[in-house]
This record gives C-alpha cells, structure tokens and sequence, in this order.
C-alpha cells in the first residue's frame, strides 16, 4: 500500500511527512532552529494544537515555543499537573485531600496542601525530588475524551469535588482528561507532550503553604529568584478567605449560586464588603492629621476612578473635603513626549510627566498657596490652567490618581509624612477549580475589552492586540512599586465574570478567525463556557463595575 505524504511549511522552509506524523516529531526536526522549547504549533495561522496532534494534509506550521506567552503558559499549566502528581504520590492519595492552586505571586502561583500531611521543608524537598524524577522518566502525558457524565463520575471518586461541581454545568458532550501514569485530572488549555519538558521550576515554603516559581517568557531556561511581596500576598490571601467564608470560591460554586440562590443578596453582601473596606481606609486616612495626598496607582481596568468617588465619599463620612487630581493632567505638551522604541508616543513612562511642575504646583498647594491646576487638552496635546485656583483648607485633602502614583520620582520633593499610598487592582480570587485559576490579567481584559467597546468603540480585536504593550507598561512603570503602598485594596468581585459574560460573548464572536487576535478571543470564548451569565440589574450604581458595564453614578 502506498505511503501519502503531506508538504509542510514552517515559514520559509518546506519539508515532507507522512500523513499521520505526530507534530512532536516535526518540532524535533525544526527545533535546531528556534533558540528556545518548542511546546504547541499553530496550524494554518489560527488553529492552535498540541505538539500530539497528527499531520492530516498539507500544512503551514508555526511553532511556539516557551518564549511566547502562549507557550509559557502551557509550560505552567504542564507543571501545575506535574507538581499536583507528585504531591499526591509523596503525600499519599488517602491522606491528600486537596491541593489548591490559588493565585499568581513572585512570578510563581501559591499553593496550598489539605489533608493529613504535614507541609513541612521536609515534605516539599521530597515533592521537589519526584517532580525531578518524573521529569527525568519523560512519562508522555497522555490526553483522551470521555462523557461529561463519566467525568463527572470520575471526579466524584478522585474527590476533586469542585469539578464534579464545574460539569454539572457543562453543555459539551464530552471532557478531555490528561494523565501522567495513572493519575488522570481535567486542566483549561493545552499540555506539553511529556514529563521532559518540564525542567526549570523552584518550590519556597511561604504563608501557610508553597510558591512554585516557573521561568518567564523573556528568560524561559531561568527560574527567577523568590521575592515576597507580603503586602500584596496579604491581600490576596484574605481575598481567598473571603470567599471561601462566602462559599465562591470556584465558578462551579458561583454557578450554583447563581441558580440556586438569590442573587440579589450575593451581590449587596459583596458590594457591602468592599464598601467596608473603603471606609477603612478613609479611617485610616483620617486619623493620620499630616496627610494631604492620598495617592492612588494601579493597573489597567481596576477602577480607579470608581474607587477614587467612593473613597472621597468615605472621606467626607470621616470629616475631610477631598479634591480629585489626575496627574495625566500633567502631561507635557505632545512634541515633547517620550517615544518607544517603535516610534510611537510613550503615554505610559515618567517621563511623560511634568514631574517638576508637578511638585511645584502639590508643595504650594501643601504651604496654602492658591494654584491654577493644568488641564490637559488630550485633542490638542497641549496644556490648559484652570480660572479657578485651588487652595487647601484644614480639612482638605487631594486625591491623586495615576499609573506612577507609587513611584517615589513623581513626589520626590514632598514630604513622606503628607502621603498616603494606596495600591488598586482587581485581584481574582476565583478559580475554575481547585487546579485550574483564573489569572487576574484576564480578569482586567475581560473589564477593558467591554469598556473599551462601550465608551469609545474599540473592537475587541483591538483591544486584545494592544494588551501585551499594556502588560509591558504595567511591569515597568506600576508593579514594581506595589510594596511602596499604605494599604491594597481589591477592586475584584465575587459575581463579576457571570455579569461580564453577556457583555463580553457578543463582542468576542466579533473577532474574525483569520486575525492573530482570534486565538485568544477562541480562549476567552470557552473560559466563559464554563459560567452561568446574569443579568446587571442588581448591580448597584455606584459599583466598581459600573465603570466598564456602564450605568454608574459616577459617570455622564
């Protein structure tokens, strides 16, 4: 019998293969040519598959490799599976009740161990140990499809409840589990063929359980040194006893809020939480009598602005007459802004700051001068001055927000005693499962693609297509100085995702398969599967997601 073969073209090189041709294979025989692992290819342009799929027809190829974000996240989800593996294998499969994996920290995610085991420095060196072990063995990790009704039935004797919960909710007919020998569990996204790849990794005993760090897509053979960041572990890690305290701390446990609860009253008890929270820290504000500048920085999407009105409100509650400044307002002209390495205006660096000007105008303001503030003409790029000038009083205090707010080079000439640091994000505590998180970027993608398409009619093609330039601004210019802040403060909402779901689904079906955005928009587009969506009607007006789903009482 013949043998068929198929060309494929993996850029501008071609080379034949039989039909059947496992795509492993072929990275292998391409792989001298990239610098770094090669883990999933993209076939055709669009269709991302996993390096076990085999060659149907004539093909062009792509490979990624752990370099691309996309492949560095199929490296730690790969780990993640790996680590799962030798926690149950060291600890032993009746005495691991549970391993969490919870939310991302020090470029590693933080894990916890439940059952009957001790997590001690002894117990994670002999999971290190394994994991090693395993990875030297190059065990293929194997994948197959199964009935949701049979994986449901599975997890239920695994004792991997919250996915039992999660497909109770499922539509699809059919479920694809991995496994590693005979340990089988369900993850979100794509596996690297086998136990080899996975060589660089660190595990640190940290708070009441592990970080796992992993390499970064910039450096992908280099695990990075362990930095805690207790202020941000802190509120992350209340985060997650919230809601575990709430009973959500999975979608399948929100799903079942959503259809069995009412829902009105899980969304005032989180609204009421976070409100709270807010008027703790205009306490605290309050009680130190030398602050004057409360300055507020976070990354995109995490409702700055919403947070700014409400802490003002909780501010007056406590006595003091707050005044908002943006310091994009201090802008230098357009002709003098910084420009990337592309060429293009660099909105997001200090030094498109008037830092000078800036202190100037806070330190005479903080004497009782009267100052006439700029504002920004963002049409003409040029600097306006209020007619109207501003001078602080004994009970007025200057809420400041903006990307470099935590920098000490934005007030450096102010006194640190007159400062109050805050640090905003939107922190997801919730996960698909107890293996499988939700990391807080696609959370803020989610919230900007909406508002985005909202208030100033970006397609969700393009506001994907910028989100990396944006995560580059944020890595340089915000999270560096997290550590810096007073206090943190989660803008993230237990509910939030099964209201975003409705506004989002439209606008990702609107991405065009044929484009480079479409592959994330196909991924967003099944993370979403696994929600139940509700309506926005309870949602209250003054809400922090308000601000991207519109109808909020701090807008026009």
């Amino acid at each position: 019998m013949e043998t068929r073969t198929c060309t494929v073209k993996v850029g501008e090189r071609t080379a034949q293969y039989e039909i059947g041709t496992k795509f492993e294979k072929i990275a292998k025989d391409f792989q001298k040519y990239y610098e770094h692992q090669i883990v999933l290819a993209f076939v055709e342009g669009n269709r991302l598959q996993e390096l076990s799929k085999e060659l149907e027809k004539d093909s062009e190829l792509e490979f990624i490799t752990t370099a691309d974000k996309i492949g560095n996240d199929t490296y730690r989800r790969s780990m993640c599976f790996l680590l799962v593996k030798a926690v149950h294998d060291v600890g032993g499969h009746q005495r691991v009740e549970r391993v969490r994996i919870h939310f991302s920290i020090s470029k590693g995610y933080y894990c916890t161990v439940e059952g009957a085991v001790t997590l001690d420095e002894d117990f994670l060196q002999r999971v290190d140990a394994r994991m090693r072990e395993l990875s030297e063995q190059c065990i293929k990790i194997g994948k197959h499809s199964i009935h949701t009704t049979e994986a449901v039935e599975m997890f239920r004797k695994h004792k991997m409840y919250d996915k039992e919960r999660l497909f109770e909710y499922r539509r699809v007919s059919k479920v694809n589990i991995y496994t590693i020998n005979e340990f089988e569990d369900y993850y979100y996204g794509y596996m690297v063929p086998d136990t080899g790849y996975l060589k660089y990794f660190s595990l640190h005993l940290y708070g009441n359980g592990f970080v796992i760090q992993f390499p970064v897509p910039e450096h992908p053979e280099e695990v990075p040194e362990f930095v805690p960041r207790p202020k941000l572990f802190h509120v992350q890690a209340e985060s997650v006893q919230w809601g575990d305290l709430q009973g959500i701390d999975t979608v399948g446990a929100l799903n079942d809020m959503v259809t069995h609860q009412d829902m009105r009253e899980v969304v005032l008890v989180q609204e009421a939480y976070q409100e709270r929270k807010i008027g703790e820290i205009a306490k605290q504000i309050a009680e130190c009598p030398n602050v004057k500048f409360v300055l507020i920085a976070g990354p995109s999407s995490s409702g700055k602005t919403t947070f700014s009105h409400r802490l003002s409100i909780q501010l007056r509650v406590n006595g003091l007459t707050p005044h908002p400044i943006a310091v994009d307002n201090y802008f230098v002209d357009r002709e003098h802004t910084p420009r990337d390495e592309n060429g293009n205006y660099n909105f997001e660096c200090l030094e498109a700051i008037d830092v000078e000007k800036f202190n100037q105008d806070m330190t005479a303001l903080l004497n009782g001068e009267k100052v006439y503030l700029p504002i920004f003409n963002f049409k003409t790029g040029q600097r306006n001055y209020s007619t109207v000038p501003k001078q602080l009083g004994r009970q007025d205090i200057l809420v400041i927000e903006g990307i470099h707010c935590l920098n000490p080079k934005l007030t450096e000439n102010l006194n640190d005693a007159n400062k109050f640091k805050i640090y905003i994000s939107a922190l997801t505590q919730l996960n698909i499962d107890e293996h499988n998180r939700i990391p807080s970027t696609d959370g803020r993608l989610v919230r900007r693609i909406v508002r985005d398409a909202r208030t100033r009619g970006t397609s969700a093609r393009q506001t994907i297509a910028m989100w990396d330039s944006v995560r580059r601004g944020e890595e340089k210019n915000i999270f560096p100085f997290q550590e810096e802040a007073d206090v943190m403060f989660n803008s993230s909402l237990l509910y939030e995702l099964a209201v975003l779901k409705p506004h989002v689904e439209p606008l990702l079906f609107g991405v065009d398969k044929h484009c480079p955005e479409y592959a994330e928009a196909k991924r967003l587009l099944k993370f979403f599967d696994y929600f139940v969506g509700i309506g926005s009607e309870n949602v209250p007006t003054n809400s922090l997601l308000r601000e991207f789903i519109g109808g909020g009482c701090f807008f026009v």
